[in-house]
């Protein structure tokens, strides 16, 4: 079975009020993919807070104006995953999945299990998690994007289950004066 990764950006976290979903990425089996989220109407007064755009960097205007509608993303996001099993480093994702589940007052279609599972079933060691971070860090040094934060764990998942492949070196370009 395909793991999938999974991380949303929120409008901030919930210790400092309401939160929302404004993005969603997915990572792993060859796809990499994410969706901006145009806040719903019921989402109208919950709060964002400047800690949480100056991490993930979206603003509200470009929400907006570039999100898609919460029940497109979550039909489209519930497709993208079918017959995976879907893992994020946060349980707080799932809060937001049922958040945007809410949205079409329906049940999240799938579950999010939390990474420790893998490494529980897995067996992993201090030793072996470390190497598989510095793996995943060297990979993918960007961060706090949807996207970004699932293909990162998607090779931390890779490197655990074996199945990383090397980094290939960069090909050097001479230049010919």
């Amino acid at each position: 079975m395909t793991i999938m990764a999974i991380d949303f950006e929120a409008s901030c976290l919930p210790r400092h009020g309401r939160s929302f979903p404004i993005e969603v990425g997915i990572a792993g089996g060859g796809i990499a993919r994410s969706w901006i989220i145009r806040p719903h109407a019921a989402w109208a007064g919950w709060d964002w807070t400047a800690e949480a755009e100056a991490l993930h960097g979206l603003s509200r205007a470009r929400i907006e104006a570039e999100g898609e509608p919460a029940d497109v993303v979550l039909a489209q996001l519930a497709a993208a995953v079918a017959g995976c099993r879907v893992v994020a480093d946060s349980v707080i994702d799932q809060y937001w999945l049922q958040t945007l589940a809410d949205t079409e007052a329906v049940m999240a279609p799938f579950a999010i299990d939390h990474v420790s599972l893998l490494l529980d079933e897995w067996g992993a060691d201090e030793p072996r998690i470390a190497a598989a971070m510095a793996h995943a860090d060297a990979l993918h040094t960007a961060r706090h994007r949807a996207v970004a934060d699932a293909l990162w764990l998607s090779g931390l998942i890779e490197a655990l289950s074996g199945a990383a492949r090397p980094r290939q070196a960069s090909p050097v370009i001479a230049r010919v004066a």
